[in-house]
C-alpha cells in the first residue's frame, strides 16, 4: 500500500535533526522517502503527479515521529489492573499475583494481551519488549493485531526450562518482521544457581543477549548479597550471563561496582518509573548513568503494578523523579527522554530498523494532534511532548505500515468491545466471581 503523509511537522529523531516541515512516503512496510517541503519540490517536480496513491492523510501541521518503544512489559496482566493494589512488592508477588496467574490458560494470556495491545496503540507505542509465560501466545495475538513485538524469556524455576527458551528463541526469531525473541530469566530470586549457569551456556551458544529483571527492591538486593556475597549485577556477570551483552529492568539498587558491569557489558538500564514508585520500590539513578554513558530506555512495567500503559506518564516521571532524586531541576533534560523511549528503546529491544523515520526503516510511526490546548503556543515540541503531552495528543499509531489507531478508532480485525468482554469473562472466572 503506498502511503503519502504530507503537510507534516516531521521529528524523525536522528541525531542534531530538528523538527521540519515536510512529507513521509510509505511503500507497504518500510518508509521510502522523508523530505523536507523545499526538497521534494528541488527533487520531483512535475514527477511528483505523476504517483498513484493508495491513501494521501493531510496531517494538517501536526508532528509525524516514531512510534515509542516500551522496553519492558508484562502484557497479559492486564487481568489483574486495580485488583491488586497498595501491596508491598513481595507481598503481592507471592500471595496475590503468582496464585492467580497459575490459573491463566494459554488462550487466556492471547485474550488478555489483546487488550493491552489496544492501550499500547493509543498511547503511541509501536512496540513492546514482552515478558511473560507462555510467549507463543503473545505472539500470536501481536501478530493477529499487527503489533511489534519482541518476546523476552521470563524463565525461571517454576514454569519454563532451558530446553523451552532454546525451542522459542529459535522458533521466533526465523524471520519475520513483527516478531522476534531475546533471551532471559525472571529474576536472581527465581532462578537456581543451576538454571542460571545453563541460561548462561545457552547465551553462550548463540552468542546471544541476556535481559532480567535486577535490584528492583533494596530486600532483592539485600538477599542476594546474604546468598552469594555479591549483589545481583555483580554475580549475574560471574556466571557469564552478560558476555554477549542485554539489559535490565527497573535498576533501582545499583552500586559503584553494577555501574561497572553494566559500562563493561554495555548493558541497557530499562527504567519503570510508575511501577517503582506506586511499589514504593525506589527511584532509579538514571542521571548517573546518563552520565556514566550507561544506555538507557523506558518501560511501563505491567498493568498490574503500574496500572497504565502510558508512555506520556513514564516521561514525565523519568525527568520529574530524576529532579528530585538529585536535587537539581536540570539534572535530566526533555529531549534526553524523548530519546531513551525512541531510539534507546529500538536500540535495546535490538529493533534497528524501527528507531527513527528514514528511507528503508519500518514505517513505525505515529501522528501526534499539536492543534490542543496541551500542546500550545509552540516554542519546542520535544519539550511539549515529554513535559505536557498525553494520550489525548495520538491521533494515528502506524506499525509496519499499516494504520492500526486513527482518531480514536481501532484498526485490529476486531470490535474492541468483544476483546473487553472477553477479558471481563476471563477475570471473572480466576477470581471466582459469579456472572452479573
Amino acid at each position: 500500500m503506498n502511503i503519502r503523509l504530507y503537510h507534516a511537522r516531521i521529528l524523525t529523531m536522528e541525531k542534531d535533526r530538528p523538527v521540519f516541515r515536510g512529507e513521509v512516503w510509505v511503500k507497504n512496510e518500510k518508509i521510502v522517502y522523508v523530505a523536507e517541503d523545499e526538497e521534494l519540490k528541488r527533487e520531483l517536480g512535475p514527477d511528483f503527479v505523476k504517483i498513484s496513491w493508495d491513501l494521501e492523510i493531510d496531517c494538517r501541521e501536526n508532528l509525524l515521529m516514531p512510534g515509542f518503544k516500551d522496553a519492558h512489559t508484562h502484557s497479559a496482566m492486564t487481568f489483574l489492573r486495580s485488583y491488586v493494589d497498595d501491596v508491598p512488592l513481595q507481598k503481592w508477588l507471592n500471595e496475590k499475583v503468582f496464585p492467580l496467574e497459575a490459573k491463566l490458560t494459554e488462550e487466556d494470556i492471547y485474550h488478555l494481551t489483546r487488550l493491552a495491545v489496544l492501550e499500547y496503540l493509543t498511547s503511541g507505542i509501536t512496540a513492546i519488549f514482552d515478558m511473560y509465560v507462555k510467549p507463543d501466545a503473545t505472539a500470536r495475538a501481536c501478530l493477529d493485531m499487527g503489533m511489534r513485538c519482541v518476546l523476552n524469556s521470563g524463565l525461571n524455576n517454576f514454569t519454563s526450562s532451558i530446553e523451552q527458551v532454546e525451542e522459542e528463541y529459535l522458533k521466533w526469531n526465523r524471520k519475520n518482521s513483527l516478531i522476534s525473541y531475546q533471551l532471559g530469566f525472571h529474576a536472581e530470586y527465581t532462578c537456581s544457581r543451576e538454571l542460571l549457569y545453563q541460561l548462561a551456556q545457552l547465551s553462550h551458544k548463540y552468542r546471544a543477549p541476556v535481559y532480567t529483571h535486577l535490584s528492583e527492591t533494596a530486600r532483592e538486593t539485600q538477599e542476594c548479597k546474604a546468598r552469594y556475597g555479591m549483589t545481583p549485577a555483580v554475580f549475574l556477570d560471574s556466571m557469564g550471563l552478560f558476555a554477549f551483552g542485554g539489559g535490565c529492568y527497573h535498576c533501582v539498587y545499583m552500586s559503584e561496582a553494577d555501574l561497572d558491569v553494566f559500562r563493561r557489558r554495555r548493558l541497557f538500564a530499562v527504567t519503570n518509573p510508575a511501577s517503582n514508585m506506586k511499589m514504593a520500590s525506589g527511584v532509579a539513578p538514571v542521571a548517573e548513568m546518563i552520565r556514566t554513558k550507561i544506555p538507557v530506555a523506558i518501560g511501563t512495567d505491567g498493568p498490574a503494578s503500574n496500572n497504565c500503559l502510558d508512555m506520556f506518564r513514564e516521561m514525565f516521571l523519568v525527568t520529574g523523579l530524576s529532579k528530585l532524586k538529585e536535587n537539581d531541576a536540570a539534572s535530566l533534560d526533555a529531549e534526553q527522554v524523548l530519546h531513551m523511549a525512541t531510539v534507546q528503546g529500538a536500540k535495546a529491544m535490538r529493533l534497528a530498523k524501527s528507531d527513527v523515520l528514514a528511507k528503508g526503516k519500518y514505517a513505525d510511526m505515529i501522528l501526534l494532534d499539536l492543534h490542543q490546548p496541551n500542546m500550545q503556543p509552540i516554542h519546542n515540541i520535544p519539550k511539549n511532548i515529554v513535559y505536557s503531552g498525553s494520550k489525548s495528543n495520538v491521533a494515528m499509531t502506524m506499525i509496519n505500515g499499516k494504520i492500526l489507531y486513527r482518531d480514536g478508532h481501532f484498526n485490529v480485525g476486531e470490535d474492541p468491545e468483544r476483546i473487553y468482554a472477553e477479558c471481563a469473562r476471563i477475570v471473572r472466572r480466576l477470581t471466582g466471581q459469579e456472572d452479573a
